[in-house]
């Protein structure tokens, strides 16, 4: 039984715990999950149909059956452009027949309206509900695919740094693809979100788009990148200063950031809260009075969407499991002088509490 076919079958038990009697996804992240195939929605519909009983089956427009032939799914139904999805599709529907179904989270409105008109009398609902809480914990793949990109972010880092006084004139953009450049050598596959390089005072900016602002000495960077391995991201933000001395204020707000970054990885544990993690951050910003200047949640979960569950924000009562990976990225950023942040992945582990996916140095100074 292939991983794919396994997490397909946990699917089914829970939508047999919430009553419901089948889902149906469109192509997206949820649909690689069940089936390990790489697709995207488009203008002709897709839709893989998990029962709660039985075996799935793929409707597919028959120009893309050879596309999904590496699923393990055997149920592979085609239809024409002629006639369009819903001859084929109906039949199915009909013989399910649910009274709760549950849509792909992301499936464009003309899809679902119409399943929803074909199906009037079903309660609808979100995959999210029996997804979510399978991919928040990873098995031995996942995590094998997610630690090989954070090694390839280390390596890429460490490439970074090695420029030293030679980063000083070039332009963000410049850096960016430097280090997009160096994230495919080292095994990444294309960026995982696009690459931020914010300089001096666009590092107040956590979002910052990099653009023509050349790096001057004593200017701190934020540097914010990832690469995928097998479908899944990297993410780590290191804030340096290439050349030259940075000012007292820059110097103590990263030893503070890092502080913080410190004691919620500390945090980490099973059965703890994506909550408690959080506070144990927000505390250290807080005490040294840079609270109002940490404006974002201090993680965030990672999978195959760089950005999924849990959030790891104040209120999250979730508890933490093994195997369970998200972002440590507590921040500071001064408008109109400079920004520091701190990431790193980090994995939920039965024994040791957490474990680190990115090793190289959070300390300012190349």
């Amino acid at each position: 039984m292939t991983a794919f076919e396994r997490r397909t079958r946990r699917v089914q038990s829970r939508l047999d715990a919430v009553g419901a009697d089948a889902l149906a996804l469109t192509p997206g992240r949820d649909w690689y999950y069940l089936t390990g195939v790489d697709a995207e929605q488009s203008d002709r519909l897709q839709l893989l149909v998990v029962p709660a009983d039985g075996d799935p089956t793929l409707v597919v427009p028959t120009l893309e059956a050879a596309s999904v032939r590496e699923a393990w799914v055997d149920d592979v139904r085609t239809w024409d452009d002629d006639e369009g999805p819903w001859p084929v599709l109906d039949p199915l529907l009909d013989a399910l027949a649910p009274s709760r179904l549950l849509l792909a989270d992301r499936m464009w409105t003309q899809y679902a309206l119409g399943v929803r008109e074909r199906l009037p009398d079903a309660d609808v609902g979100l995959a999210s509900e029996v997804l979510s809480p399978l991919r928040r914990v990873k098995d031995g793949r996942e995590l094998d695919a997610l630690r090989a990109a954070g090694n390839a972010a280390d390596a890429t880092m460490r490439d970074v740094r090695a420029l030293g006084a030679d980063a000083v004139g070039m332009t963000e953009a410049e850096l960016a693809d430097y280090v997009e450049e160096r994230l495919e050598a080292h095994g990444g596959t294309g960026v995982a979100f696009e690459t931020i390089v914010a300089a001096g005072p666009n590092g107040a900016d956590p979002h910052h788009a990099s653009g023509d602002r050349v790096i001057g000495a004593g200017d701190p960077v934020v540097l914010d990148f990832g690469t995928r391995v097998d479908a899944y991201p990297s993410d780590q933000t290191r804030t340096v200063v290439f050349d030259g001395e940075p000012s007292e204020a820059f110097r103590r707000v990263h030893d503070v950031v890092r502080e913080a970054q410190s004691r919620a990885v500390a945090a980490v544990e099973p059965g703890v809260s994506a909550g408690a993690v959080d506070r144990a951050a927000r505390e250290v910003i807080e005490d040294a009075g840079y609270g109002d200047e940490f404006v974002h949640r201090t993680g965030h979960g990672v999978g195959l969407d760089v950005h999924e569950a849990p959030d790891i924000v104040a209120g999250n009562e979730t508890k933490l499991e093994p195997g369970t990976v998200f972002s440590v990225e507590p921040g500071v950023y001064l408008p109109d002088r400079f920004g520091v942040r701190i990431e790193d992945l980090v994995v939920v582990t039965a024994d040791d509490g957490a474990e680190r996916l990115n090793h190289t140095d959070r300390r300012w100074r190349v």
